[in-house]
């Protein structure tokens, strides 16, 4: 078993030289909207190369600045793309590499949910995996030191992430944090109109999302019933796609980050 997972696409998705990696970053974050508003509980950040989807990550990761220290768990999840499994995959490794150093994982934390049915392990679903790693690097600029409980979803239904989700909910030392994407290879104009009526949805805290509308449908439906359950309330931070940052208007991905913070209940 290897101990550490390596990182499978620095240098692709983003760079793979240490300073680069750090200079961007910080220059990304940089641009991001102040942080206004209570740390968020949860998040939905996109996952594509940097160049494309991280500006708007950086929207949703200048939330979390004040977070450091607080949060010191991270419960990740993003979807399978390069290898199918059934149910939310845990690792067997117990570290994660990227350019800026290790990230250990909550290995008490994925004994809580070892028991559930639907929790597998699985190191081919994690090993060439970007839906999780691009999130990694963000990670460690805002926050420094953390744990790590890495879910890969796949062929699994919104209650059964919801389940997992419920299970290491804790308290204001874990983020909850959902990676997606919206539309893929759309036109321009029919991608804002279909991203805008998925943003809707979840502002509404609405399942049903498909994967049509958004890669991480499950886990951001799973996020849905969790939200509702605990009354967070959903803020759009940016939404944008590919044709905004980088790529071609024929042919775009759509990208939204959203912030989910608890309800403040004010005693008079």
């Amino acid at each position: 078993m290897n101990q550490i997972r390596p990182a499978a696409v620095a240098g692709a998705f983003y760079p793979g030289n240490e300073q680069v990696l750090n200079r961007d970053l910080d220059a990304m974050l940089a641009q991001a909207r102040p942080a206004l508003g209570p740390l968020p509980k949860a998040l939905i950040v996109p996952h594509a190369g940097y160049i494309y989807s991280g500006p708007i990550a950086a929207n949703a990761y200048r939330r979390l600045e004040a977070g450091r220290g607080q949060i010191t768990r991270v419960v990740l999840l993003g979807p399978a793309h390069r290898v199918a499994v059934r149910g939310l995959a845990l690792p067997q490794a117990q570290a994660f590499a990227t350019p800026l150093g290790l990230i250990n994982i909550d290995l008490a934390a994925c004994r809580e949910i070892e028991g559930l049915a639907q929790v597998v392990h699985s190191d081919a679903a994690h090993a060439l995996e970007h839906s999780l790693e691009v999130q990694l690097p963000f990670l460690q600029k805002v926050l420094g030191d953390f744990k790590l409980v890495p879910l890969v979803v796949g062929d699994a239904s919104a209650e059964e992430v919801a389940q997992v989700l419920e299970r290491l909910w804790g308290g204001p030392e874990t983020l909850i944090l959902i990676s997606s994407d919206l539309s893929h290879f759309l036109p321009y104009t029919l991608a804002q109109r279909i991203d805008h009526k998925t943003s809707d949805m979840i502002l509404h805290l609405q399942t049903g999302i498909t994967h049509e509308q958004a890669c991480g449908g499950t886990p951001v439906n799973g996020l849905m019933i969790a939200a509702k359950r605990h009354g967070l309330k959903p803020e759009l931070l940016d939404l944008r796609n590919s044709g905004d940052t980088a790529g071609s208007p024929e042919q775009v991905v759509g990208y939204a980050s959203f912030a989910f913070v608890e309800e403040q209940h004010h005693v008079h």
